[in-house]
């Protein structure tokens, strides 16, 4: 996100003038919004001026977009899928999880394993349960 201005002056408008598309977190929605009104790609923007340009906000990032579209049964079979089903009881009965919410432990699960279950996370969504703003943006590609 931090860098998001850099690639708009390269890529958008004021450079090779290409079409963009992309999403943010949450976090991140005012920089975001301010490196696209900089790139002189729109102005005065509001969310849904930002997506009729291209550009998603995620609720409150993509992990949790993709979390909530799964579900919590769904993301426990894609954990017995990758054969750690053990290692997440084991995660869950540790002190500093055991009262926490399912949905928590699952999260906090899912924070520390992000990079090996982003893939199957989106290659177990049925197509009618993509979150919207991952939509958006393949839609404009």
């Amino acid at each position: 996100a931090t860098n998001f201005g850099r690639f708009l002056d390269l890529l958008g408008p004021k450079g090779h003038n290409v079409k963009l598309a992309g999403m943010c977190d949450q976090g991140e929605e005012t920089a975001f919004r301010r490196a696209i009104e900089e790139g002189g790609i729109g102005s005065g923007l509001d969310r849904a001026s930002m997506e009729s340009l291209g550009f998603f906000v995620c609720v409150s990032d993509l992990e949790d977009e993709l979390f909530r579209a799964l579900g919590p049964d769904r993301f426990v079979d894609l954990i017995a899928a990758q054969g750690q089903l053990k290692k997440f009881r084991n995660f869950q009965n540790q002190p500093a999880h055991r009262h926490k919410t399912h949905h928590r432990q699952l999260w906090d699960w899912l924070g520390t394993h992000k990079l090996p279950y982003a893939w199957l996370m989106v290659a177990a969504l049925p197509s009618n349960a993509v979150p919207p703003p991952l939509r958006g943006v393949l839609a404009q590609i």
